[in-house]
């Protein structure tokens, strides 16, 4: 193992190139959870979120996934404050698309004007004159979601987002997408324990378009005493949480995990899943695991 794996373990992850010409590493950080309760408001420990966002960086993870909605403008900023100026290579991915009202409340607004205003207050709130990835975050069922991503193209071709991507989508709202512009990544719930967006993943997989699953290590009862991931995390000296990793970047070269914490030994825990490879049979078994249903989280938005 070479210093460099050591000390920068991320980096074992491998990478993906976001729209072609974006390289990261493919184990990043989602930052969701560095606000207060319910997502809305600052954090309890602000020094301790910066400390979480800076450990990320010296750990190489090179792909940091916020939105503008956390907190709300929150955590856009904490990541300014801490980062910036950013180091070379650094890929902030933010979204819009979202309103707060208060905790735990998320409601889509995709008019067009709207995602310009938020796109705007992103660039301002990161530091940044453009955007390495624009995620809708929501497709507002209200508005037609050539309107809404059109709108993005359009800050595109102003130079200020580089790549467009979107979150919570169906396979037909893909295409539709699609049919507007060039569309770089989708963020969907898909972990070991919940697959429902199966075959969303194996489109994008067929087209190497992102798959960046929020919620990556939920597991269920897969972690509970004498089952497959409890023995395996035993056998290989892996926590749980590690494991789970290590099969979503193993189940396709387009998953980009984006794990999230406000603890840094559990950071470290995390990242440490780059160096986790799993044989065949390790990665067979988990897969055919036999697990319930996984209620998913509720009164929250994706990751």
């Amino acid at each position: 193992m070479t210093a460099s794996s050591t000390n920068r373990p991320a980096e074992a992850s491998g990478t993906f190139a976001l729209g072609g010409d974006l390289a990261v590493y493919r184990l990043g950080y989602g930052s969701m959870q560095l606000t207060g309760p319910g997502y809305w408001g600052q954090p309890s420990d602000r020094d301790g979120a910066v400390a979480v966002l800076r450990r990320a960086v010296d750990l190489g993870v090179n792909l940091i996934d916020t939105a503008d909605a956390y907190g709300p403008a929150v955590v856009e900023q904490l990541i300014h404050d801490a980062l910036h100026p950013y180091s070379e290579g650094l890929v902030i991915a933010t979204k819009c698309g979202l309103t707060r009202s208060g905790p735990r409340d998320w409601r889509p607004v995709g008019r067009p004007e709207y995602l310009r205003q938020q796109v705007e207050m992103s660039l301002r709130n990161l530091g940044v004159e453009r955007i390495g990835l624009q995620q809708l975050h929501r497709v507002d069922p209200q508005i037609p979601i050539e309107d809404q991503v059109g709108e993005l193209a359009l800050l595109r071709d102003e130079g200020k987002i580089q790549h467009i991507g979107l979150s919570e989508v169906s396979i037909e709202q893909l295409l539709a997408a699609q049919r507007v512009t060039t569309i770089a990544s989708v963020q969907n719930l898909f972990n070991l324990a919940d697959r429902a967006a199966e075959p969303l993943l194996d489109q994008t997989t067929e087209q190497h378009i992102a798959f960046i699953p929020w919620w990556p290590l939920a597991t269920g009862n897969l972690v509970s005493e004498g089952s497959v991931l409890d023995q395996l995390s035993r056998d290989r000296h892996a926590s749980p949480s590690q494991l789970a990793l290590a099969w979503l970047l193993r189940r396709s070269p387009v998953i980009l995990p984006i794990p999230g914490t406000t603890s840094v030994a559990h950071l470290e825990d995390n990242v440490r899943a780059a160096q986790v490879q799993l044989t065949d049979e390790e990665f067979n078994q988990l897969t055919g695991a036999v697990y319930p249903a996984v209620a998913r989280p509720t009164g929250r938005s994706t990751s």
